[in-house]
Parts: structure tokens; C-alpha cells; sequence
């Protein structure tokens, strides 16, 4: 079982910062972040392999977010720089562990232009 508490979010202008974090009880193979926008279906923003730390990006958001993954706080970040309209959503942390998908309560970001 993985449990997954995220933090972070709000409300930011386009061009701007947010970080988000996630604290995760159990161990994951996999840890990272997904968003949800209002009528599309959820979709991969980026993920961190706990073994050799492979990353995965989305390409609407590389170069612009960063993931990185504490393994001693068994935490997951996501550094949102240059921010657009386009990035609103809820943004849940992932985790995935022998075959089965956990999920965070979301947390709202919200980009005005």
C-alpha cells in the first residue's frame, strides 16, 4: 500500500513559479505527477523510476518542469517554472508498485493570463 499527500499549488500568473511536493508513505517503484484539466482526461506530466532515476516528461512541459525525488524523505517534487494559462488543472502525485496505481487527492493550479 502507498499513500500519497500532496502540497503546494495555488494561484499564479503566467510566467511565474510553483512547486509542488509530495510525501509518500510505503515504497514505489515509480513516483511522479499527473493533472487533470476541466473536460480532458488526465494525462502524464512527468515520472522518476526509484531505481537509476529515470525520467519522463511530457513534451508540452519539458524544459519548463523539473522532477526530482528525495529518497531519504521518501518525497517527489515538481518544479513548475514559466507557467501557462494551458497548465491549470489538478495536479495529482502517482505512484506505482507491483502492478497497481495510487494516487494523491489532487492539488489545483491554477495560471491566469
Amino acid at each position: 500500500q502507498v499513500q500519497l499527500v500532496e502540497s503546494g499549488g495555488g494561484l499564479v500568473q503566467a510566467g511565474g513559479s510553483l512547486r509542488l511536493s509530495c510525501a509518500a508513505s510505503g515504497s514505489a517503484f515509480r513516483l511522479g505527477w499527473y493533472r487533470q484539466a476541466p473536460g480532458k482526461q488526465r494525462e502524464l506530466v512527468a515520472t522518476i523510476t526509484d531505481f537509476g532515476g529515470i525520467i519522463n516528461y511530457a513534451d508540452s512541459v519539458k524544459g519548463r518542469f523539473t522532477i526530482s525525488r528525495d529518497k531519504v524523505k521518501n518525497t517527489v517534487d515538481l518544479q513548475m517554472n514559466s507557467l501557462k494559462p494551458e497548465d491549470t488543472a489538478v495536479y495529482y502525485c502517482y505512484g506505482w508498485r507491483y502492478n497497481t496505481d495510487y494516487w494523491g487527492q489532487g492539488t489545483q493550479v491554477t495560471v491566469s493570463s
